[in-house]
């Protein structure tokens, strides 16, 4: 089967969105490390601090796969929502919000380069391996703080949970 030709221009303008929204969660996740408080307290900021610095690798991936096709990476970063709310329901949930969203933006750089570029194919589905995996594990963060598991992998339910009765 033949390869088709690269969409480069929606390609530069995914991996510019791609490097925003990275950059983003640097800010977020480097918050997030100083705002948690609690007797868990010690490894989440670790658990934080790890979010944020791969964040950065994956930006700086990003740039390098944007300025490689032409591009010029921006000076911005993608819109961070702030709640100022810090419990740790409220940060995790955040935090598996703004999972999610990158999920999308890789599946959807997948989705331009699938079957154009081996190599951009290789990438955005490594990307969103990571991001599937960092999902997986915020669900399991979450339901030792009530957080309801709806069942699907790649998906947090922000409702209050349903309280479970107790078996006699």
């Amino acid at each position: 089967m033949p390869m088709k030709d690269l969409d480069i221009g929606r390609t530069q303008k995914l991996l510019s969105r791609i490097m925003e929204f990275e950059l983003a969660g640097v800010v977020r996740y480097t918050h997030y490390s100083l705002m948690v408080t609690g007797p868990n307290r010690i490894p989440i900021v670790q658990f934080m601090k790890a979010q944020a610095s791969e964040s950065l690798l994956h930006a700086q991936q990003a740039g390098e796969l944007l300025t490689g096709l032409g591009g010029h990476p921006t000076l911005q970063i993608a819109e961070i929502d702030e709640t100022y709310r810090h419990s740790m329901r409220d940060i995790l949930e955040e935090s598996a919000a703004h999972e999610s969203r990158a999920l999308t933006l890789y599946k959807e750089l997948l989705d331009v380069v699938e079957e154009s570029s081996v190599y951009l194919e290789e990438f955005a589905r490594t990307q969103i391996a990571a991001e599937e995996m960092h999902s997986l594990e915020l669900r399991k963060m979450m339901r030792d703080i009530g957080v309801e598991d709806t069942g699907h992998p790649f998906h947090t339910h922000h409702d209050e949970p349903k309280r479970r009765k107790r078996r006699k």
